[in-house]
């Protein structure tokens, strides 16, 4: 066992973020958890958690979550885990320039600037682990995800610039890309689909019918889905490790894919991308 470090993971409701926070904390690590609901925040405290109240899309919040980050650590940090995103579902032409726009605010804009104040403090240090999770989805694009593809996307294009910048300062940037794991995921996204997408206005009216039924389908719905315990191995192992991996993938088509997308050409794997529901 590594000595303890202090850890801050955004979005610890349910799912990836909650399944880890456990894990590092039995692990003997101290965690700082956040949820944007204030009756999330409450329960998690109640279960024994310093927990925060941060929302992704709101820069105050941001802020204000920081500054209490720092005040309850004495300005001392190891290093975050920027989980706290969702997904919108629905065909690139059936999102507006407003829906795209939230989707970034999350996934991408409220993480950029959450690192922004979270690095000089480890810089200072010397140290520090920046852990971002990304997806399957951050680097093979499949049909009906745009949304989310385009925030994965990016949010591996600035975390590759990132790495290169941080080189010499001992602070490392670090990608998880997970695949299919349980959460709440897909129940979220389909309350998002429900107040964003019209399906019965759109050229994809029928394809929409078959995404709704997968969005409410229980249990599984790909082959291969691992439980979230599976991808908080993975961030301990980024914050435990004295040289960390650039990426930690996690599920088998994760794998599968980063290959694929080395082995085959473009209009091949678009083709197999095609049949991917």
């Amino acid at each position: 066992m590594t000595q303890g470090k202090i850890i801050f993971i955004t979005g610890c409701s349910s799912g990836i973020g909650y399944s880890t926070a456990l894990y590092l904390k039995l692990r003997g690590h101290r965690v700082i958890c956040s949820a944007r609901k204030a009756e999330d925040v409450e329960r998690l405290r109640g279960e024994g958690y310093e927990c925060l109240q941060l929302d992704l899309a709101d820069s105050q919040s941001i802020r204000v979550a920081v500054d209490e980050l720092l005040r309850v650590t004495d300005g001392k940090l190891d290093a975050v885990f920027h989980n706290g995103a969702f997904g919108q579902p629905g065909a690139v032409e059936d999102l507006s320039r407003d829906v795209l726009r939230n989707q970034f605010e999350t996934n991408f804009f409220g993480v950029h600037e959450l690192t922004n104040l979270l690095l000089p403090v480890m810089r200072r240090q010397g140290h520090g682990r920046i852990i971002y999770n990304s997806s399957v989805l951050g680097f093979v694009a499949m049909k009906f995800r745009g949304a989310y593809n385009a925030s994965k996307f990016a949010l591996e294009g600035l975390v590759d610039t990132l790495r290169l910048e941080l080189r010499g300062s001992g602070v490392h940037a670090v990608l998880i890309e997970p695949g299919p794991i349980e959460s709440r995921f897909r129940q979220n996204a389909f309350a998002l689909y429900r107040q964003n997408i019209d399906p019965e206005r759109s050229v994809h009216k029928e394809t929409y019918r078959a995404m709704e039924a997968r969005l409410q389908k229980q249990g599984p719905a790909a082959p291969f889905t691992l439980p979230a315990t599976a991808v908080a191995e993975k961030v301990a192992a980024a914050l435990e490790s004295a040289r960390p991996k650039i990426r930690y993938r996690v599920t088998v088509p994760t794998h599968l894919f980063a290959w694929l997308k080395r082995l085959l050409p473009t209009a091949w794997l678009d083709k197999l991308l095609v049949s991917v529901e």
